[in-house]
């Protein structure tokens, strides 16, 4: 048996052991942890530790008789390699939104089973869903057991890494200010109580960050705010006296990360508890007092944090200088080893990518640590939008005569002043026409959807289909969202908006301040990947308020970086289109020209030539 899977199988029999003696039918194992983050701490990554799936997002269901992982398109060629040999068979969905397994569950489980799920970290949502579908199959559902815990001997316990405080100047609102807002919003619902379990939020709310979670600075937490003071429930020691006590100051007090629970079976009937039914588990909700009356709303923080002030605006633009000051440093490194090749005895793999462009960020200031993992695929791995180079499994940068491809390099760090997340493709040795014309396709989507105007308040999934158009009309479509809302110095993903074929909701609405990226792809297995990706500002349009139509907001570019011009099919290109990409280079190389020096100089002034 092949040693690499055979852990797996040997994980899922141990598994179905303890399914039978606990009389239950199936497992369905998310991938979640009690604040519903998107990347999670290692106690919490069960789904990735019983299928051998390490893709960041996707939903495993072991039955007696079968297991299925269900995740969307941008892991399946992954997935397939992932689960081969482990037993577990890939059930293909169309975003990881998608609430098939609820389907399948309800369609394969006998009347009379059990199905069982850890509630501490079963969305509230999909909960209700789950039990509509079962109880219609005539199907249990158990919450109160975590098979896992018995399965998985060697688990963690919480994180400990120390909290420390987000301050001035990059810290711009103070964390009484944030607390008084909302408070402000607590009481247009008629709330005496708020409960924040998202970890970002919490973060944001109180001006502290951590270390909890990889690639994003947050801890694990829970807040309750009331119209005085508010608790934060967190592990202990990870708070020293002095950070404990300007806290108290401004009327936060620390309780035990178990005491959550507690907290919120011990309202009463006076007691009036807003809560964001989106953003919290089951287990969670299940454990507010019967008495206590329950309003149920967005998190008034996930809508303030979203839309930056100017002052950290500013803030942004600054790190976006900085970042692409070690992109350029790292790029003239790069290609200039491609230059010299292999008889200088330098071998460049994807691996050496991550480690040169971290260490390229690292060196600015500001720096922090990386937003995400380095994407780094070369030819067939680009097409991967999630892939992932591991010591065991990588591709070297190099082509032989009169041969090329495409390395697709997606990266982002976390700086004190905000955070980056920039995807470019660059040519190896000769490109192809066809591999131009997918990248000069790509790039019109980019640029089209960048260079938009439109009505305050428009929901973000109505304007996906601007830079999918250009795709379209050839035939070709990509399986992610175009672009998802960036936190400033946070998560790297961050609501509410989003720019995808998400059904619009109240709350997707285009503001003021919203950071948002633009990414649109082609990916052909096998072959080559492309994704052009910059992050974008919402900015108040110079043609607002014009014949009395509203406000109209256009996206101020923030990325700064050159788009490789060598790849471009310039007859598929628009006059209009060939001044945006001039014109933006120019910007580019006005920037960033202080901030480097020498070979990376050079290489910003190359690469930004006009066309």
């Amino acid at each position: 048996m092949d040693t690499r899977t055979s852990p797996i199988r040997m994980r899922v029999t141990q598994l179905r052991e303890l399914m039978a003696q606990a009389g239950v039918h199936a497992l369905l194992v998310p991938s979640a942890d009690p604040h519903l983050s998107e990347y999670l701490p290692e106690r919490w990554q069960a789904r990735q530790w019983l299928s051998g799936f390490t893709g960041s997002m996707a939903t495993l269901v072991v039955a007696a008789d079968q297991a299925v992982l269900f995740a969307d398109s941008r892991y399946w060629t992954q997935a397939e390699a992932e689960l081969a040999g482990t037993g577990i068979e890939l059930e293909r969905i169309n975003t990881g939104a998608s609430l098939a397994h609820v389907a399948w569950l309800a369609q394969h489980m006998p009347r009379g089973a059990t199905l069982a799920v850890d509630g501490q970290v079963l969305r509230l949502t999909i909960a209700a869903a789950l039990n509509t579908a079962l109880q219609a199959a005539g199907v249990t559902l158990r919450t109160d057991i975590d098979l896992i815990d018995a399965l998985w001997p060697e688990r963690l316990g919480l994180p400990m890494q120390p909290i420390y405080e987000h301050l001035p100047p990059h810290a711009t609102v103070a964390r009484a200010d944030k607390l008084a807002a909302v408070r402000r919003a607590m009481a247009e619902h008629g709330a005496t109580q708020h409960l924040v379990s998202t970890v970002d939020d919490v973060a944001w709310i109180t001006n502290l960050r951590g270390s909890d979670v990889h690639y994003n600075p947050v801890f694990l937490a829970h807040l309750l705010i009331d119209l005085s003071q508010a608790t934060l429930f967190v592990a202990g020691g990870k708070i020293n006296a002095a950070l404990q006590a300007r806290l108290a100051a401004d009327g936060v007090r620390i309780a035990p990360y178990a005491q959550a629970a507690a907290a919120l079976a011990a309202l009463g009937a006076g007691d009036t508890l807003l809560i964001d039914p989106k953003r919290m588990t089951f287990g969670m909700r299940h454990q507010i007092a019967a008495a206590c009356t329950v309003r149920e709303a967005i998190n008034p923080s996930t809508l303030l944090k979203s839309r930056k002030n100017a002052a950290e605006a500013q803030h942004i633009r600054d790190a976006m200088a900085e970042d692409g000051a070690a992109m350029c440093e790292f790029y003239a490194e790069f290609e200039a080893a491609l230059a010299r090749g292999e008889s200088s005895g330098e071998r460049w793999t994807e691996l050496t990518i991550d480690e040169r462009l971290s260490a390229a960020r690292a060196r600015r200031p500001g720096f922090v640590g990386l937003s995400f993992s380095t994407i780094a695929g070369f030819n067939a791995n680009g097409a991967m939008p999630h892939y992932r180079a591991t010591e065991e499994s990588h591709a070297a940068i190099c082509v032989g005569p009169g041969e090329g491809g495409l390395l697709l390099i997606d990266s982002g760090g976390q700086y004190l002043g905000g955070t980056t997340d920039i995807t470019r493709v660059w040519p190896i040795g000769q490109v192809s026409h066809a591999m131009k014309r997918d990248y000069t396709l790509v790039l019109k989507g980019t640029m089209a959807l960048s260079r938009a105007r439109f009505p305050r308040g428009t929901p973000g999934p109505m304007l996906d289909a601007m830079a999918r158009a250009p795709l379209w009309q050839q035939g070709i479509e990509f399986g992610h969202g175009t672009g998802h809302g960036v936190g400033y110095f946070l998560a790297v993903h961050e609501g509410p908006q989003s720019i995808s074929k998400a059904v619009p909701d109240a709350h997707m609405g285009m503001e003021p301040g919203m950071v948002t990226s633009i990414e649109p792809g082609v990916y052909r297995p096998g072959q080559w990947g492309v994704r052009i990706e910059n992050l974008v500002l919402n900015v108040t349009a110079s043609t607002s308020e014009a014949g009395g139509f509203g406000e109209f907001l256009e996206f101020e570019t923030l990325t700064l970086c050159p788009i490789d011009t060598r790849c471009i099919e310039r007859s598929l290109l628009r006059a209009d289109e060939i001044d945006w990409l001039n014109s933006y280079h120019a910007m580019v190389r006005d920037r960033l020209t202080p901030k480097v020096s020498g070979a990376a100089l050079a290489w910003l002034k190359e690469r930004t030539e006009p066309i």
